[in-house]
C-alpha cells in the first residue's frame, strides 16, 4: 500500500500587538464601517519590531511539533511557504531549521502567496507517497505588515501577520491526504504583487519615494478571478475522489474578504456550518491564513474523526490549489 500523508499536528503563533478598525481610523481615511462591509475584518495582528517571519514560523512549528509528539531530529523535510521571506537568502526554513535543531531535516522556502502552504502540502504529499521523507513540517507564515502601505485604505485593512504549521507523516490507514491540485495562470501576475525591491526593481531611494515595496492589488478583479478559480478547484478535489460537495464536513478556505468566501459557499451550496471562517479576528494572513485557521478548528475539536476536510487557496500569481483531506 502507498503510504498517505496524515497531520499529526498543527500549530499556530500570532504577534501580541492587535490593531482594530478603530485604530485605522486614526491613521488613514476609512471606518469600522467600511472596512467590515467590504470584507468582514474588524482586527488584525501586527509584528512588533524584533520579531520577524522565522519568529512565528519557528513558534508555529513548536506548537505542532509538540502536538504531533514528534522531536525536530526526526524531521525529514520542512517546508515554508512565505512572500516575506527574513532575507532574500537564506530561506526562512532553513532559519527555522536551525532555531528547531533540526539537524536531518532538508529545508527551503517556496512563493506561491496566499497557495503557499496548500503548496506545500502538495509537495510534501508527494515526498511522502514517492518514500523520499517519513516525517514533514509545512509551514505558511507571513509578516505582511513590513509590505503594506499604510496610507493606502484600500489594502492597508486587508493584511495582518502571523503563522501557522502542520506536521505530516507516512500513514497506512484511511484517513489523511486524499488529493493535492496545484494550478497557476502567470498571464495575471500584476493583478497582485509586490513591485520591489528584486532583480527587475533594485533597492533605491527612488524606490522606496515610488512607494514600489509595497504591496499593490486590482481587487474587483482579483475577486472574480478568486472565487471562479476556488470553486473550480473545489469541485476537482471532489470528483477526483469520487465525492461531492454533500459528503464535506468542513471547507476551510483561504481567508482572504468575507465577501469571497460567501461566495464561494454559495456556490458549492454550503451553509455557513459547514464554513470555518476567522478572517475577522486576523485578517488577510496570505500564506498563513488556512493552517492558522486548521490548527484554531483542531484544538476547537471540530474536526472529527473520519471528517472530510477541504482547503481551499487563491493568490497572487496568480496561484490557487486544493487539499482534501480525511481528518
Amino acid at each position: 500500500m502507498i503510504p498517505r500523508p496524515k497531520i499529526i499536528g498543527t500549530g499556530a503563533a500570532l504577534p501580541d500587538r492587535v490593531l482594530t478598525n478603530h485604530d485605522l481610523e486614526q491613521m488613514v481615511e476609512t471606518s469600522d464601517a467600511w472596512i467590515m462591509a467590504r470584507t468582514g475584518i474588524k482586527e488584525r495582528r501586527i509584528a512588533v519590531p524584533g520579531e520577524f517571519t522565522s519568529t512565528f514560523a519557528t513558534a508555529a512549528a513548536r506548537k505542532a511539533l509538540e502536538m504531533a509528539g514528534v522531536s525536530p531530529v526526526d524531521l525529514d523535510l520542512i517546508i515554508c511557504g512565505t512572500v516575506t521571506p527574513d532575507f532574500p537568502f537564506p530561506s526562512t526554513a532553513c532559519i527555522v531549521q536551525s532555531n528547531l535543531g533540526a539537524t536531518r531535516a532538508a529545508a527551503f522556502d517556496l512563493s506561491a502567496a496566499c497557495s503557499g502552504f496548500l503548496y506545500g502540502l502538495s509537495i510534501a504529499e508527494k515526498f511522502i507517497n514517492g518514500k523520499a521523507a517519513t516525517t514533514v513540517l509545512v509551514i505558511g507564515v507571513e509578516v505582511l505588515s513590513r509590505i503594506v502601505d499604510w496610507s493606502d485604505r484600500n489594502t492597508c485593512c486587508l493584511f495582518g501577520d502571523g503563522a501557522g504549521a502542520v506536521v505530516l507523516t507516512a500513514s497506512e490507514g484511511s484517513s489523511g491526504i486524499l488529493s493535492t491540485h496545484i494550478y497557476s495562470d502567470g498571464g495575471h501576475w500584476t493583478l497582485l504583487h509586490q513591485p520591489g525591491p528584486g532583480n527587475r526593481t533594485p533597492a533605491s531611494q527612488e524606490l522606496l519615494d515610488n512607494g514600489e515595496r509595497f504591496i499593490r492589488m486590482q481587487g474587483n478583479e482579483v475577486f472574480k478571478l478568486a472565487v471562479r478559480a476556488m470553486e473550480e478547484a473545489a469541485h476537482t478535489a471532489l470528483s477526483a475522489n469520487g465525492l461531492t460537495v454533500a459528503d464535506l464536513d468542513y471547507l476551510i478556505p483561504h481567508q482572504a474578504n468575507r465577501r469571497i468566501i460567501d461566495a464561494i459557499g454559495k456556490r458549492l451550496g454550503l451553509g455557513s456550518d459547514k464554513l470555518f471562517v476567522n478572517l475577522e479576528r486576523y485578517g488577510n494572513t496570505s500564506s498563513a491564513s488556512i493552517p492558522i485557521a486548521l490548527d484554531e478548528a483542531n484544538r476547537q475539536g471540530l474536526l472529527k474523526e473520519n471528517a472530510l476536510v477541504l482547503l481551499d487557496a487563491f493568490g497572487g500569481g496568480v496561484t490557487w490549489a486544493s487539499v482534501l483531506m480525511r481528518w
